[in-house]
């Protein structure tokens, strides 16, 4: 069991996990997400919560393991133009440490003939269903040193999910030639083109 211990906002009040259960309400169809980019609530803490970088959901050293509550409290998270990350309700706000990603991308299936026309719906580690596309673009960022690259996916507002590296295998298999850039490759989805690393020689 992991343990809970009550915080100080600044507002002189007390938030807990516990506390933010209570006070997160589901909507019953299971479709709709909360508004939490619409909620400036004045209550703010920190009860050592953490997203590492295999996402993995942690509080006060302790790993949650129950996955419906991952999912539940990950309906609530939000990612502040200051690259700050919080868990929203209309009532207060809790900040979430994150190590890289709050999610994960662990699946991509084809949807199409491949080429422009094709879409890729690519399945979060909390269930989240995204095309890439336009508003939900595919970038790539690579290690100066090391010249790793790490994949991203726009889920929702700020929010990212970074590839797994299986999923990114498999996105690769699927790259073909830039239309602008033979040396360059990437992947159609939606009708947009990601570019997603040099072509070998």
């Amino acid at each position: 069991m992991m343990a809970e211990r009550d915080v100080k906002s600044n507002e002189n009040t007390a938030i807990s996990l516990n506390d933010l259960l209570k006070v997160i309400a589901p909507d019953p169809s299971g479709r709709k997400l909360p508004p939490v980019e619409q909620w400036s609530p004045e209550r703010s803490a920190d009860i050592d919560m953490e997203i590492r970088a295999d996402g993995s959901w942690w509080h006060e050293g302790g790993r949650i393991n129950r996955k419906k509550l991952v999912k539940l409290f990950s309906t609530i998270l939000r990612k502040d133009e200051d690259g700050s990350h919080w868990l929203v309700t209309p009532y207060e706000k809790v900040v979430v440490h994150v190590e890289d990603t709050p999610f994960i991308a662990t699946r991509v299936d084809r949807a199409g003939e491949a080429g422009e026309d094709q879409k890729l719906a690519f399945v979060t580690n909390v269930g989240d269903v995204v095309i890439a596309g336009a508003d939900n673009p595919l970038r790539i960022e690579t290690d100066p040193e090391t010249l790793e690259p790490s994949p991203y996916l726009l889920v929702r507002g700020r929010l990212e999910a970074k590839l797994a590296r299986p999923v990114f295998y498999e996105l690769a298999g699927m790259a073909v030639t830039s239309p602008e850039d033979e040396g360059r490759l990437g992947v159609w989805s939606d009708g947009v083109f990601f570019d997603i690393g040099p072509a070998e020689d």
